[in-house]
């Protein structure tokens, strides 16, 4: 038991630590391109469905959340909305790179072309169901409710490399304490305590990103440091990760060891894709890890995992639902339909 129980937490453990690692880049890339990005996509159908379906489909809720700011400041449609929410798979996706990389990545271009083509489609649809999205919540957006950069400083104030000597000089605790699980992750993956046993380039990838978040933690600033990396990656995504990636590990050992689930997934294949659907409604990541468990051991087919991945999005609902209840609603009973058909079309066509 005992020995299921440490296999388990380490296995969760890893893919917790790869997710932070991933959070940790996206939210630079995140940071050096956001005041770009507001600019081009404001442009034409096309541009808005293309750009927001590529923001949503860039691992974790970042994208998503910049995807709600351009709609609340009424800088893209109700479909552009929608397509950049098919796309987005939430910090799911981070799992699902660490767990099947090849796939991932091709689930990733899917949901990215059906984000573009449902963006259209849903534009043409609201004016024939007489649906109007909310236009008093763009008066309600306020710039503090998302993450993101401070606007009192710039990429090149946070990650300057001089700020090593100083931050070294006076080591606050937050920094300490990252920088010592930083290091010791990094000697565990070394040592073949944690992830591979032997060299390979998945160890190699692992000791690489523990590399560059160690020189992220060393050289950004307090503000950084404490607001991005502590108060928003670790405290309100991290913990939450680690758990439902371990009761999900969990699930899946003693489903198939007590509960015959493989026997049962089997023979409830529609139940279990409709299942998935629905559990994609919830505005969180977490559930879908479920799914992405049972992929990762061969107990599900693509098509499930495609719909589930399809009408969840993570956190990324969330900032919205402050804005306007209706228009998540409606945003969620678009991408259940169309995640629906098609996910039943590639299951009936045998994926």
């Amino acid at each position: 038991m005992m020995v299921v129980l440490l296999g388990v937490f380490k296995h969760a453990l890893m893919i917790t630590v790869f997710v932070f690692v991933m959070m940790l880049l996206v939210d630079f890339i995140d940071m050096a391109s956001k005041g770009r990005m507001s600019g081009i996509i404001k442009g034409g159908p096309w541009r808005q469905y293309t750009l927001a379906s590529f923001l949503g489909a860039t691992p974790g809720c970042l994208g998503a959340f910049m995807n709600v700011s351009l709609y609340v400041h009424g800088m893209i449609s109700f479909g552009a909305i929608v397509g950049g929410m098919i796309a987005t798979s939430g910090d799911e996706a981070f799992v699902m790179l660490s767990q099947f990389p090849g796939t991932a990545l091709a689930l990733f271009g899917l949901l990215f072309v059906f984000g573009i083509v449902f963006a259209w489609i849903s534009d043409r649809i609201i004016p024939i169901l007489g649906i109007t999205p909310c236009e008093a919540c763009i008066d309600a957006y306020c710039e503090e409710c998302l993450p993101g950069i401070d606007n009192q400083e710039t990429i090149r104030d946070i990650f300057r490399p001089a700020n090593f000597v100083e931050n070294f000089q006076s080591l606050s605790f937050t920094r300490f304490l990252l920088l010592i699980l930083s290091v010791s992750f990094m000697i565990l993956v070394i040592l073949g305590t944690l992830g591979p046993s032997t060299w390979d380039w998945k160890r190699i990838t692992f000791i690489s990103l523990s590399i560059c978040t160690f020189c992220i933690i060393m050289v950004c600033s307090e503000h950084y440091l404490e607001s991005h990396i502590w108060d928003h990656i670790i405290k309100k995504h991290l913990f939450r990760v680690f758990l439902w990636t371990f009761g999900a590990l969990l699930f899946v050992h003693w489903g198939l060891a007590l509960w015959n689930l493989d026997r049962f997934i089997h023979d409830h294949m529609l139940w279990v894709l409709l299942i998935g659907a629905l559990m994609g409604i919830i505005p969180e990541s977490g559930p879908h890890l479920i799914f992405v468990m049972m992929y990762a051991q061969g107990l599900i087919p693509f098509s499930v995992l495609f719909t589930t991945s399809f009408v969840q999005d993570g956190h990324g609902m969330l900032p919205l639902l402050s804005y306007s209840l209706k228009d998540s609603v409606l945003i969620k009973v678009f991408n259940l339909a169309f995640g629906l058909a098609v996910g039943s079309i590639l299951y009936a066509i045998g994926y």
